[in-house]
């Protein structure tokens, strides 16, 4: 059965198919403050948190999902806030379509779909070629938030992080824990709730690692094949 399309009019929603690559995310915004991307945005709760705390910053916040897109813009525009837009777009196809060289400020990943069976690990998200790609389009400085209830999966991007020269932890150990004043998303404090420890990971990009293709070059093509655009 076909899943019904929920159409999204909010003025904060971006259809991606209407845009001409690459973006001018500060023409979209009407300032050049800089810009903050949520991959996996869920219901929203995380990111209404976060751009009420930086309201000096901008967040692009994005899901695969159509409802949870739907309920994202819905939160955004009952809350005022006019630092946020939504976009429902796969990541990488997001960063290899319409971002560029040094365009984020910051990227959060929260509790991603953690594929548990062992088969299914290489579908996860995160790993060594997808950290490598982000130092590309992260500024010099630019920092990586990642958190995730499962050990296995902190436990795998922890030494990869660590064996990238580029990247500098913010953190006395990885994994580490959730700093206190990190909004919770809904599965975080669910998952908390239940006596479920969070694992935590934040990095930067080092201020001396020079942004080029280069960081691209260790990058299979599969990578930047065109994803769908939902």
């Amino acid at each position: 059965m076909t899943q019904r399309i929920i159409e999204i009019t909010s003025p904060t929603f971006i259809p991606g198919q209407q845009l001409d690559p690459p973006v001018d995310f500060a023409a979209i915004f009407g300032n050049d403050n800089p810009l903050v991307l949520e991959i996996g945005c869920g219901i929203g709760d995380f990111i209404v948190q976060l751009a009420a705390q930086q309201p000096q910053r901008n967040f692009l916040a994005i899901d695969i999902y159509n409802k949870g897109c739907y309920k994202t813009c819905r939160r955004i525009d009952e809350t005022g806030l006019s630092n946020v837009r939504v976009m429902r777009i796969e990541a990488r196809f997001l960063l290899d379509r319409y971002l560029t060289m040094d365009s984020l400020a910051a990227v959060y990943i929260n509790c991603p779909d953690p594929w548990p069976k062992k088969r299914h690990r290489q579908r996860r998200l995160l790993n060594r070629e997808f950290l490598q790609t982000l130092l590309y389009y992260l500024q010099p400085g630019g920092e990586l938030f990642f958190s995730t209830d499962f050990a296995d999966y902190a436990e795998q991007i922890a030494p990869q992080l660590l064996s990238l020269p580029d990247y500098q932890s913010k953190l006395d150990q990885l994994p580490g824990r959730v700093p206190t004043d990190y909004p919770r998303s809904k599965y975080m404090r669910r998952f908390m709730e239940r006596g479920q420890p969070i694992y935590f990971l934040h990095c930067s990009k080092r201020k001396s690692c020079v942004t080029g293709s280069h960081l691209l070059a260790a990058v299979s093509p599969g990578f930047r094949t065109p994803w769908s655009t939902l």
